[in-house]
């Protein structure tokens, strides 16, 4: 294995995708080359937060079929100058959006069922990669901003949560672990807490006790968030008492 091999596995090490002999390898590499050092950590980082983002079980060969397509993309040299943006992008905006897009369309084409597609279901499927991405390099954005704040809570039973503020931004991103399922028929909503005034954020994924929710609208202000329980499709107003009230980190 050449060093320019070595150099080209920064991603599939981040997701674990090598062997034994292979990850021995290129974590002797690591000691000695500061990009595929410092490309690795912010890759890791990244596939944690998609973890996060992204809990739903993958079918049981979407893993063969997501290294297959890694196979045949030529992964640039960290580094190198076709690696180089902007000053405007962030190097973490940049790997969340790249590895997003490359996991919403393996996805899609692990939902396909066919080894071709018709040009209406391509359509369909690159908008919806599109927003996947869009959203997830909002959340990046947020995670990833000199200001960004955090305050933890307990939630009920043992759901935790977690919200991350960026003003500059003028964002908010929450990470919750281990929730529950709503009741039949009911979703949890988002709240920004406007001076007591509750103003909606979003819908939660009824069907992921782990996920990270980009609250819909700019923070504005606002002093803390809420989440409460809601007819299917959310309400104007909360109509349930609040899950949990949380104040925004200063």
């Amino acid at each position: 294995m050449t060093t320019t091999d070595l150099h080209r596995l920064t991603g599939a090490y981040a997701l674990h995708a090598l062997s034994d002999e292979e990850s021995t390898a290129f974590e002797r590499h690591l000691a000695g080359c500061e990009p595929c050092a410092q490309e690795t950590t912010e890759l890791c980082a990244t596939a944690a937060r998609l973890g996060l983002a992204a809990a739903t079980a993958p079918s049981p060969g979407l893993r063969e079929q997501v290294l297959h397509r890694i196979t045949t993309v030529r992964q640039e040299t960290p580094g190198s100058p076709a690696s180089v943006l902007p000053a405007r992008v962030g190097p973490r905006t940049r790997l969340l959006s790249r590895w997003a897009l490359a996991a919403c369309l393996a996805s899609a084409a692990a939902l396909g069922g066919t080894a071709v597609w018709q040009h209406g279901q391509a359509e369909d499927a690159r908008d919806q990669a599109r927003r996947a991405t869009r959203t997830t390099d909002a959340i990046a954005a947020v995670l990833a901003a000199p200001d960004a704040r955090t305050r933890a809570a307990a939630l009920t039973g043992d759901a935790t949560g977690t919200v991350v503020v960026s003003r500059s931004q003028d964002r908010a991103v929450f990470v919750v672990s281990g929730l529950s399922a709503p009741p039949s028929g009911k979703v949890y909503q988002l709240w920004f807490d406007d001076g007591g005034t509750m103003r909606s954020a979003g819908l939660m994924d009824p069907g992921r006790g782990s996920q990270a929710v980009l609250l819909r609208g700019a923070v504005d202000g606002a002093s803390g968030m809420g989440i409460t329980v809601e007819p299917h499709g959310g309400s104007k107003h909360p109509t349930s008492a609040p899950l949990a009230l949380m104040g925004f980190p200063g």
